[in-house]
C-alpha cells in the first residue's frame, strides 16, 4: 500500500477527514489511496490470517487501517451466509471477529472507517447467534454489548452503536435505531448528529416512515437541527418544512 501512494490525493484525503489542530480526526495520516483502489488490496488479501490484523489497524496510516478492517468485514461476511448462520465453527470464528473488532474500535478513528464496517460487522452480528452470551440470554448480552460502546467516551465507538443499527433496521427491526437515537439525542457532536439522523431515516425508509414520525412527533422540539434535517430528508418538501418549523 506504502508504493501506491498519491502526494496530491494525500493533501485532499487530509483536508476532506479534517486532519488539522482541533479537528476530529486531528493527526491522522494518508497515503493518499481512493477507496476503490484500497478495495483492490483488500480483495487480494481477504483470507490474510485474523492475527496479522492488529498490526494493520495499528497502521499510522489511515487507509491501512481501513484495509484491516475490511479484510475483516470480508471474512465476516463468508461466515454470516445463510448456511453457516448456526454452524458452530463459523459462530466461533464470527464472535472471534466482533471481539477483535471492538477491541481495536479506537483505530477505525474516522467516520469512514466506522460507516463502511460498523453494520457490516457489528450490525450483522446483533442478528445471528452467538456463544459469546454464555447462560444469559442473548438480546440482553447483545443490549449490554451495544449499550457499553454508546456511553463510552470514544467518539468512534459511540458512532459505532448508532451506525451499526443500518443492518438491523434493514432487516426490519427498529427497535435497536430507537434505542440508540434517544440514547444520543442530546449528544454533543455535529458527527453524531448526522449519524443519528442518517439512521432515522433508514430506519423509516426500511421499515416504517410512521414509527419516524411517531420518534419526530415525541423529539423533534430538543433535537439538533442537523439531526432533525437528516432524519426528514426523504420526506416530501411540504413534510420537511412542517417538521423543521416544529416549536
Amino acid at each position: 500500500m506504502e508504493t501506491l501512494r498519491d502526494e496530491e490525493q494525500r493533501l485532499n484525503l487530509m483536508r476532506f477527514f479534517k486532519t488539522g489542530p482541533g479537528e476530529y480526526g486531528e493527526g491522522d495520516e494518508f497515503l493518499g489511496l481512493k477507496v476503490p483502489l484500497t478495495r483492490e488490496v483488500v480483495k487480494a488479501a481477504k483470507d490474510t490470517p485474523l492475527s496479522e490484523m492488529p498490526e494493520l489497524l495499528m497502521s499510522r496510516w489511515h487507509e491501512v487501517r481501513l484495509c484491516g478492517l475490511l479484510i475483516m468485514v470480508a471474512q465476516f461476511e463468508k461466515l454470516a451466509v445463510k448456511r453457516l448462520e448456526h454452524d458452530a465453527a463459523a459462530i466461533g470464528r464470527r464472535d472471534e471477529i466482533l471481539s477483535l473488532y471492538l477491541q481495536y474500535a479506537e483505530r477505525a478513528n474516522n467516520w469512514d472507517l466506522v460507516d463502511l464496517t460498523a453494520p457490516k460487522i457489528l450490525g450483522h452480528w446483533l442478528l445471528l447467534p452467538t456463544a459469546m452470551a454464555g447462560r444469559q440470554e442473548e438480546r440482553v448480552y447483545k443490549l449490554q454489548l451495544v449499550d457499553a460502546l454508546a456511553h463510552s467516551t470514544c467518539l468512534w465507538r459511540q458512532r459505532m452503536s448508532m451506525v451499526c443499527t443500518w443492518k438491523t433496521s434493514q432487516q426490519g427491526d427498529p427497535s435497536w435505531c430507537l434505542r440508540y437515537a434517544e440514547m444520543h439525542l442530546h449528544h454533543p457532536h455535529d458527527l453524531m448528529h448526522k449519524a443519528v439522523g442518517w439512521m432515522l431515516r433508514e430506519m423509516g425508509k426500511r421499515v416504517s416512515m410512521e414509527l419516524l414520525r411517531d420518534f419526530l412527533r415525541q423529539h423533534a422540539h430538543e433535537m439538533p437541527r442537523t439531526m432533525l434535517r437528516y432524519a426528514i430528508e426523504k420526506m416530501p418538501e411540504t413534510e420537511r418544512r412542517e417538521w423543521m418549523g416544529h416549536p
